[in-house]
């Protein structure tokens, strides 16, 4: 037994110097790597790509047919008015308030038309945005990896930059180029806004 416990003190003494040197011999953790910023203005990219150019006609369009129809119910709406304002004079009390509250109602209606068009084209505007974050997302990785960058960012979110670091490092209209290669255009399709989150 005594034989034991000699081989057992020197194993015990040394596992502990291994404890107290392991920290010690372990290596260092890997420095982080080194930042290589690229920028971009995404903005710029849905105002002068040729997908953007094409879906802000299509909403622009959308809201001037929007404005057409509205003007023309709301010229409708008033020569409704006048009538009923005319019919009023003459007409018995619950036959005057069946009629205004029928007007009241053709109006609330058009009112949420109106509503409910202006929704679906901000829809259509949020979805073909989505669409085209999609399609742009591949290009920015592809220069990111050309140029060894490792971070993108929107120039919007840059606090402060020298001009010439702004110009070497600005990616916008090698994004441009791309993106009008990959989707020029986009059918906007008018479509309900996505829920609140």
């Amino acid at each position: 037994m005594t034989k034991m416990l000699r081989f057992a003190r020197p194993s015990l003494a040394a596992l502990m110097l291994m404890a107290i040197s392991a920290p010690a011999l372990a290596a260092a953790p890997p420095a982080p790597p080194q930042l290589k910023i690229l920028l971009i203005d995404r903005q710029a990219i849905l105002r002068f790509s040729k997908v953007g150019q094409d879906v802000a006609r299509q909403i622009q369009n959308y809201g001037n047919q929007a404005k057409a129809e509205i003007a023309g119910q709301q010229k409708s709406l008033q020569a409704e008015a006048q009538k009923l304002q005319q019919e009023v004079a003459i007409l018995a009390a619950d036959a005057k308030a069946k009629k205004v509250a029928a007007f009241e109602a053709k109006q609330s209606a058009m009112q949420a038309n109106a509503q409910k068009k202006e929704q679906m084209i901000q829809g259509g505007f949020l979805k073909a945005q989505n669409t085209i974050a999609q399609a742009l997302e591949p290009i920015l990785q592809t220069i990111m990896q050309q140029r060894g960058a490792n971070i993108i960012l929107d120039k919007n979110a840059v606090v402060y930059a020298s001009p010439q670091a702004v110009g070497a490092f600005d990616i916008t209209q090698a994004s441009i180029e791309q993106l009008n290669q990959k989707l020029p255009s986009l059918k906007v399709e008018l479509t309900a806004p996505p829920a609140p989150k």
